[in-house]
């Protein structure tokens, strides 16, 4: 079953007072008006996991993520945080392959698919990203270079594994940039991701898949793009740090 999914990726930002603050403010609204179709996700920074999922123990359909973790299972590797510690605070969901993570930290498709690889195995859902450059988009290169990314990554895993990962289609030239792809460019990379999918485990997988975008999603645009017939929801940066707006952006999914 394709899950409606609203993910706040609130990335490098908030000390450990305003990420409280920020979550009662989430909090406060959901008490109201829970719109409980949709899968909430607060993908926080490591120092306040627990915090935050303390906060929001039992609260319907809202879970506590994280932004990343190692592609190591344990050992000798100063300052990173494996599938299993992540495990160990309940944690739901990780973001992996984040262009971010692949452009400034020069992450592979091969590290990214060993991070999934051991989220899987300790029952952690991955938030798996891909997208394109503009060069490639100006170029009409840009769904031939994000299904590569899918299959160099994605298509190793098994069949009963890809059940357990979300993807997110996130141009790179819309992150944080104010600018949103066309409705209809949405439509066409999902479409062929999905299509993309089907080829490679069936359609039953493909069905069932939640696709999600991610790319200056705000409360304005949000119900246009979240009607689109391939996408399940979206990935949310700047305005997830911001609780009406991500509130908002919410309950744009019918």
């Amino acid at each position: 079953m394709r899950n409606k999914i609203v993910a706040a990726n609130w990335k490098m930002n908030q000390d450990e007072y305003e990420s409280k603050n920020l979550t009662y403010e989430i909090l406060k609204h959901l008490h109201k008006t829970n719109n409980s179709s949709v899968y909430k996700i607060l993908c926080v920074p490591f120092p306040f996991l627990n915090r935050i999922s303390n906060m929001c123990e039992g609260v319907n359909m809202l879970f506590v993520g994280a932004q990343n973790c190692s592609a190591f299972e344990s050992g000798a590797y100063t300052g990173e945080v494996s599938s299993a510690m992540l495990k160990s605070l309940s944690i739901s969901y990780v973001i992996v392959g984040h262009s971010e993570r692949r452009v400034m930290f020069k992450e592979s498709d091969d590290l990214i698919l060993e991070k999934m690889k051991r989220l899987i195995l300790k029952q952690i859902i991955p938030i798996y990203c891909c997208g394109e450059p503009y060069a490639e988009r100006k170029k009409k290169n840009h769904i031939r270079y994000v299904l590569n990314q899918i299959e160099q990554s994605i298509c190793n895993l098994k069949k009963k594994e890809i059940k357990k990962v979300v993807i997110v289609y996130e141009p790179i030239w819309a992150i944080g940039t104010g600018i949103t792809a066309e409705l209809e460019d949405v439509q066409e990379m999902h479409f062929a991701i999905r299509k993309f999918i089907r080829s490679k485990y069936g359609s039953s997988i493909s069905k069932n898949l939640s696709l999600l975008y991610g790319g200056s999603v705000n409360p304005l645009n949000a119900k246009q793009i979240f009607d689109l017939p391939d996408v399940d929801g979206g990935l949310i940066g700047g305005a997830s740090l911001k609780s009406q707006d991500f509130i908002d952006i919410v309950n744009s999914i019918n």
